[in-house]
């Protein structure tokens, strides 16, 4: 890292605006178009993202590690990010759509036992069509409550492998369910 990125890192730290804003400067095309291969072009979602990895570091400044590459912290950000947004949209669509079909159902069960139950149907349907390596993976995270470290070392593979194909997945969940959603809009 050049003397000028590690004093503006040091700077950041201490909550200089000036050094934030040149490694914006320096570095938020490097993340856009990082971000924009993961979530397969999505600009919209890529320009919310950046944005919200730069808050994300200013908020968490203080915890900068300087020895590290900044690039590698700034897109661990973006990826958990959008990881975290996906599993929290997929889980919240899937119980909607599921709420909406069995009202009287419902009124029986308590809310979480019937997001459980319907989360693990539709998980086994749609992993079903991931390869191999990447159900695994994905079955391991979700079903197990496996960390990435954990799948990682019981898989032999590399923790951005894991990572990788856990995003791959969950981008692969929440278009198959928006399908079935869109599917269901044009039949009603």
């Amino acid at each position: 890292m050049g003397n000028d990125n590690y004093s503006n890192l040091k700077l950041l730290k201490e909550g200089n605006t000036s050094a934030f804003e040149s490694l914006y400067n320096q570095y938020s095309g490097k993340l856009y178009h990082f971000v924009m291969k993961i979530t397969n072009g999505n600009t919209w979602l890529t320009e919310e993202l950046v944005q919200r990895t730069f808050i994300k570091i200013w908020e968490s400044r203080a915890h900068i590690n300087l020895e590290k590459s900044f690039l590698s912290y700034m897109c661990t950000i973006a990826k958990n990010m959008l990881l975290n947004d996906l599993e929290h949209q997929t889980v919240e669509f899937i119980y909607q759509e599921y709420a909406m079909q069995n009202e009287l159902a419902a009124e029986y069960t308590t809310d979480k036992e019937m997001n459980l139950k319907f989360l693990e149907e539709m998980v086994d349907k749609l992993s079903n069509q991931l390869p191999p390596a990447r159900k695994r993976i994905f079955l391991l995270s979700k079903r197990k409550d496996y960390s990435v470290k954990e799948i990682a070392k019981e898989l032999n593979l590399a923790e951005t492998t894991v990572q990788t194909q856990l995003t791959k997945a969950l981008i692969f969940m929440k278009n198959q369910l928006l399908k079935y959603y869109y599917l269901a809009l044009l039949l009603i």
